[in-house]
């Protein structure tokens, strides 16, 4: 298990990418799918995920993608800077 942990809900746009290859880019990192999130209305109208409890969101995968990997880099700052 990393230190940033990514869950991605199965009904969400997200889900269709290989986000597996954020963790080839950020070792320290766990991507989880998971059934649901309970964040229907949201998995409904635009692509999200969990970055270590904080809902990244945006209009397009893409620009989830570059926002989640934003917050990473943020959580493993946070972590190394105790």
């Amino acid at each position: 298990m990393g230190i940033v942990v990514v869950e991605v809900c199965d009904s969400n746009l997200m889900s269709a990418l290989e986000l597996e290859q954020l963790e080839e880019e950020y070792p320290e990192i766990a991507v989880l799918r998971l059934d649901c999130l309970n964040l229907c209305g949201l998995c409904k109208i635009r692509p999200y995920a969990m970055v270590n409890g904080k809902k990244v969101s945006a209009k397009t995968t893409e620009e989830c993608i570059a926002l989640i990997k934003q917050t990473i880099e943020e959580e493993l700052n946070a972590f190394h800077d105790i």
